[in-house]
């Protein structure tokens, strides 16, 4: 439908799961996207696939610098900035008791600063009336077994968003939130799950969510193209929980 015809997004964490499912859907719908990611190896794969409207960059989302690059990049490259989405995200499973400093760390530098500095570096680009996702979690709200440290990191942005939807309003950027439930990606396996328990883990899972199932990547993919485009134009400052219904479990 050509919904972001002529429109430059940028998206953290845009080389697999559901940030490359947000990738696929924006170049289908006629956006030119960057993809931002840490492994070079996983980034040209995506931008291979992703086609000719597609380019990436590598670096640490932790390290303004490599947001820096970014900015520099989209101004050379398009002259500025329709929608930023900040969707990298890392979760460590672990009772607090058993978190480390390197631990804590790691996942606040991942899902918090990156977005902090990131959105900081590239909002000289955005054009007035563009548009600004974060990726969230429903454990920002619900508690989930292991998930402090990750909860706090999710739950920080989303109080970024709400301040930024007040600080960009004069130049009409509409800032909202995407809180995710389980989905099916990579990162269930990055999560230590093996694969022999994977038909265990996702059927235990399921029965948790109202709807009876994980989450696809695509379909989360649709409600960041709700939230990006112009058919959600008065909507700014929300958190939208897209879980199957497990947040009311």
């Amino acid at each position: 439908m050509n919904r972001l015809a002529n429109k430059v997004a940028v998206i953290t964490g845009g080389n697999s799961g559901i940030g490359f499912a947000m990738a696929k859907l924006f170049v289908t719908e006629g956006a030119h996207v960057l993809i931002v990611g840490r492994r070079q190896a996983a980034v040209n794969a995506a931008v291979a696939e992703l086609g000719d409207q597609a380019l990436g960059l590598t670096g640490d989302l932790a390290d303004p610098a490599t947001h820096d690059r970014v900015t520099s990049l989209v101004a050379d490259r398009f002259g500025g900035l329709d929608i930023y989405v900040a969707n990298a995200g890392v979760n460590t499973i672990a009772r607090s008791g058993l978190v480390t400093p390197d631990e804590y760390d790691a996942q606040f530098a991942t899902n918090t600063r990156s977005v902090f500095f990131g959105v900081q570096k590239i909002a000289s680009q955005l054009r007035d009336g563009g548009a600004i996702l974060l990726t969230s979690s429903i454990a920002s709200s619900k508690v989930f077994d292991g998930h402090a440290v990750y909860a706090g990191s999710k739950a920080a942005i989303e109080a970024f968003a709400r301040s930024w939807a007040l600080e960009f309003k004069e130049r009409s950027i509409r800032v909202n939130v995407i809180s995710p439930g389980p989905v099916d990606t990579p990162i269930l396996s990055k999560m230590g799950i093996a694969a022999s328990d994977r038909p265990a883990f996702e059927n235990a899972v399921a029965e948790k969510i109202p709807l009876g199932r994980l989450g696809r990547a695509e379909e989360l993919a649709h409600t960041a193209l709700f939230l990006v485009s112009d058919e959600s134009s008065f909507v700014t400052g929300i958190s939208l929980n897209v879980d199957g219904g497990m947040s009311l479990a």
